[in-house]
């Protein structure tokens, strides 16, 4: 296949909610391009696209699928990405890297789900969008309603390039408003019948058209002057306000299509060769250091690592876009994030399972390479003699649904490591990690359907049998006020003995509080041989003298501040590493619920020693043990983990949501413009993302991150406390 310059090259993406006809567009798009001799259908599951086992079970995409078609000397790359929102991660790290997104329409349904989601993320992007309003030929296409619906939701950009003549069955032509012609197909689709208008639809067709070249004009001034001067637009001045409209999203064309029976496809090609723009016509991105990268061939090498799969036959193959200089087969580079040098191999275009094998690739373009050793997605690739650029790395966003994972035969625990590892490196939304805390397997990813396809691909692809359990929640324990407590260690069983007694203090750990002195207890305290106390009116006064401090940052997050305030040699200070060892093995397992306990401060006033029986163990178990008693005597309260929920739902679905979400024990923080902003308990938020999509036909998506810790309500508190009971009963 021949290198294809900058300037021929079209970088493209496929968005739209599932069963809007994404797949078969493509296939529409490749059959036109003469890269297949035929056109292959979902459900016969022959399409270019879907060729992996799961999607060709499920008839649904499931990964971003890399594709390229040829038109008029022209490279157009497509990425054909998923409908459901559970597989979000494609269509973020596929606008990270294309320059237009084809938004497909379903004209039966309008805007679905699928479709707002879409439009978030590519607005999010920046990215310019060109609507295709697909099955027209259906009994139920809507056009005008669709159209309806697309300018209430996405604004008074979205303008019509091309309308139908005879939407419904029978649908077999449209007006294009740029040609002023209308667009004819055989039933069998194909090139179309370029003919006059018909004098029945010249009136509406003008002023259409007259709608649109404003809408053309308003989105540049210079056209807009013209506009003023000679009332109307050329077609090459049209062109010129479609590439500046749609590169500054001021301008978001529609057109009409049939892919299933490859209606309107050519001139779509047609359009997006001669109307979008190429990689080095869109605005430059930026490197971590400032650097601008406009896609330039005579700059340096810098390539962006967008995607990684597992291919049968090739093993793991790497997607790259290559935004400065050009790269060729043999070429070394060095990985700007590892440090580390790589060898290009091979270059290959991609067209879903099929290859073309590629001896050069100029700026802008979209390959793939095969056996890099130390690079992965979000990695950077520079030219040897270049200063390390790092390009900023795709946001993927935050999991919304977790599940303990464990497989059924222990044998297979090493394996199902590997595997979580092997598919996060496809799908970096899938995070897996074992739990210290939880002392569980943890799987997140965007939802129900994610996790189930994960599973599938455990169970069928790597042959690991596999269960989904319910996740524990990491609650953190503290303390709310002053406790005492001294535990006596003492064994005796021939021979050296064991020996150490412990006297400590509590209290909440509070950011910049003062250092501690005096403490004032409502529990009779023995008298210290060492410390003296002043008995007032039945309550207890210590004093403390700090003779050394260690300030301990929680892993789990939090400080314990630990305190020698020993004083007359009551326990040797070799003792105090013990003590302290004591108190953190406590730590990380609390006393109330297991969970690790976090922000308190221990003083060790006294205690007491034996010149021949002491040693590190008994004071370590004095110690963990006295801080236990004094942990239950200090206002023990359980924490639980909130997060900032962001919902985003169609207005009319609001109320539902927000009753859900109240039963949730939501925080509501605000509601502007179809989102709800809640803070929310995790442990009330599994299979939220369920939930949500029952409430609303699947119309609302949301987006959850942690906030803070916070105490549970004292109900809450006294369950969780019944349940660890009764689980420390079973164990």
């Amino acid at each position: 296949m021949k290198a294809y310059q900058t300037n021929e090259i079209k970088n493209i993406a496929i968005l739209g909610g599932a069963k809007s006809g994404k797949t078969t567009l493509v296939e529409s798009m490749l059959f036109e391009g003469g890269v297949i001799k035929r056109r292959g259908s979902i459900d016969d599951k022959t399409t270019a696209s879907d060729y992996r086992e799961i999607e060709l079970e499920r008839q649904n995409s499931i990964s971003a699928s890399i594709l390229y078609t040829l038109y008029k000397d022209k490279k157009i790359n497509i990425i054909d990405t998923p409908g459901f929102d559970d597989f979000v991660g494609e269509v973020v790290s596929t606008l990270k890297v294309t320059d237009t997104a084809i938004m497909v329409v379903n004209a039966q349904n309008g805007v679905e789900v699928g479709t707002e989601i879409s439009w978030r993320h590519a607005s999010k992007m920046n990215s310019p969008v060109i609507f295709a309003i697909n099955h027209l030929e259906h009994e139920n296409s809507n056009f005008d309603e669709t159209i309806t619906q697309m300018k209430a939701n996405f604004g008074g950009g979205i303008t019509m390039v091309q309308y139908p003549v005879n939407a419904g069955l029978g649908f077999n032509s449209f007006i294009d408003l740029i040609k002023m012609k209308l667009y004819k197909y055989a039933d069998d689709g194909g090139k179309a019948e370029i003919l006059d208008i018909p004098d029945d639809e010249k009136a509406k067709a003008e002023e259409l058209q007259a709608s649109m070249i404003e809408d053309l004009a308003a989105s540049d001034e210079s056209l807009m002057e013209i506009f003023f001067e000679n009332g109307t637009l050329s077609e090459d001045e049209m062109r010129s306000g479609l590439k500046t409209g749609l590169t500054t999203r001021g301008f978001f064309p529609v057109m009409c299509i049939n892919a299933k029976h490859d209606m309107g496809v050519d001139r779509l090609l047609e359009f997006i060769v001669n109307n979008v723009p190429s990689p080095d016509e869109m605005p430059a991105i930026k490197t971590k250091s400032g650097k601008e990268l406009s896609c330039n061939a005579s700059d340096p090498l810098t390539a962006f690592v967008f995607k990684t799969t597992m291919e049968s036959h090739l093993g793991e193959v790497t997607f790259i876009k290559l935004y400065g200089g050009e790269i060729t087969e043999g070429m070394d580079v060095n990985n700007a994030n590892t440090s580390t040098k790589e060898r290009i191999s091979q270059l290959f275009a991609f067209c879903g399972k099929n290859r073309e094998k590629l001896d050069k690739v100029y700026a802008g373009d979209i390959f793939a390479t095969i056996k890099l050793k130390n690079t992965q997605t979000n990695n950077t690739l520079n030219a040897l003699k270049n200063t390390s650029e790092e390009i900023e790395p795709i946001v993927f966003p935050n999991p919304k649904f977790r599940v303990a994972i464990k497989a059924l035969n222990q044998a297979d625990d090493e394996k199902l490591g590997v595997a979580l590892n092997e598919i996060h490196k496809s799908d970096p939304t899938i995070i897996a990690g074992y739990s210290k805390e939880l002392r569980q397997l943890i799987v997140e990813g965007q939802g129900e359907l994610h996790l189930n396809i994960l599973k599938w691909q455990l169970e069928n692809q790597y042959k690991i049998l596999i269960e989904f359990l319910t996740p524990k929640i990491p609650y953190r324990e503290t303390i709310t006020r002053v406790s005492q407590a001294n535990y006596l260690h003492k064994k005796q069983s021939g021979g050296s003995g064991q020996f150490g007694e412990v006297y400590m203090l509590i209290e909440p750990y509070i950011e910049g509080a003062p250092e501690p002195k005096k403490f004032k207890l409502k529990q009779q305290i023995k008298m210290s041989s060492v410390n003296p106390f002043s008995i007032i009116k039945g309550d207890s006064e210590v004093t403390v003298n700090v003779r050394g401090k260690d300030e301990i940052e929680l892993e789990w997050g939090g400080k314990l501040m630990f305190y020698n305030c020993i004083v007359g040699g009551a326990i040797d200070t070799r003792f105090l590493p013990a003590i302290l060892k004591g108190i953190m093995e406590r730590i990380e397992r609390g006393p109330l619920t297991g969970s690790y306990a976090r922000d308190i401060r221990v003083m060790v006033y006294d205690g007491k020693m034996h010149s021949v029986d002491s040693n590190e163990i008994s004071f370590k178990l004095a110690g963990r043990n006295a801080f236990s008693l004094a942990f239950k005597e200090a206002g023990p309260k359980i924490m639980e983990p909130i997060y900032d929920v962001v919902v985003m739902v169609p207005e009319d679905k609001m109320g539902g949501v927000m009753t859900d979400l109240q039963g949730r024990r939501a925080i509501i923080m605000g509601m502007e413009g179809g989102t709800i902003k809640a803070r929310v308990p995790l442990a009330e938020m599994n299979r939220y993302s369920t939930a949500l999509s029952s409430l609303t036909s699947g119309r609302a998506s949301y987006e959850m991150t942690f906030a803070e810790y916070v105490q549970v309500p004292s109900d809450i508190q006294d369950k969780l406390l019944k349940a660890y009971e009764e689980q420390s009963e079973e164990e």
